[in-house]
């Protein structure tokens, strides 16, 4: 890999080895959407605050617009499109968990974390885990309430 210019990278991305060839300043969200066409984490604000963009890397939620492309070299990386049939999409659309769908990648990533990692999360942790995205269009509620539906019934995220 060279230090200035371009440079080819191999990544893991939702099970499969990918190499790219990158700028070292592109973001993790950059090489995502505009090398790999995978669309589905959102470009919000590009500053860490709304969470739009939210992949977990090696299963924990992280925002792919702060992370460079470069950082998750060796990291096991999954975007929604690699969360398919998860049990908590099903809770999103049983509890109504989103409206106009622009947040709602970064919501389920967070979410899934949250029940893989936290199985029995109280009202104060679940909250604390949401604070880290925003949604614009509708109450917390319903969100809550799908993260709930899989922590209660103990369905594995």
């Amino acid at each position: 890999m060279q230090i200035s210019g371009n440079s080819v990278i191999h990544l893991n991305v939702n099970g499969q080895e990918v190499s790219v060839m990158i700028k070292p300043s592109y973001t993790l969200l950059h090489v995502l959407r505009e090398k790999l066409s995978l669309t589905g984490a959102k470009t919000g604000c590009n500053n860490g605050d709304c969470g739009a963009c939210t992949v977990l890397i090696d299963d924990m939620p992280v925002k792919s617009c702060l992370m460079l492309a470069v950082e998750a070299v060796g990291h096991k990386i999954t975007t929604i499109e690699g969360l398919e049939n998860a049990a908590i999409q099903e809770a999103f659309v049983r509890n109504w968990g989103f409206q106009c769908g622009y947040c709602t990648s970064g919501f389920l990533m967070v979410c899934h974390a949250l029940a893989k990692y936290n199985p029995h999360a109280d009202d104060t942790l679940i909250e604390e885990w949401l604070q880290s995205n925003l949604c614009r269009c509708t109450g917390y509620e319903e969100i809550e309430n799908a993260v709930k539906s899989i922590l209660t019934n103990h369905i594995e995220a």
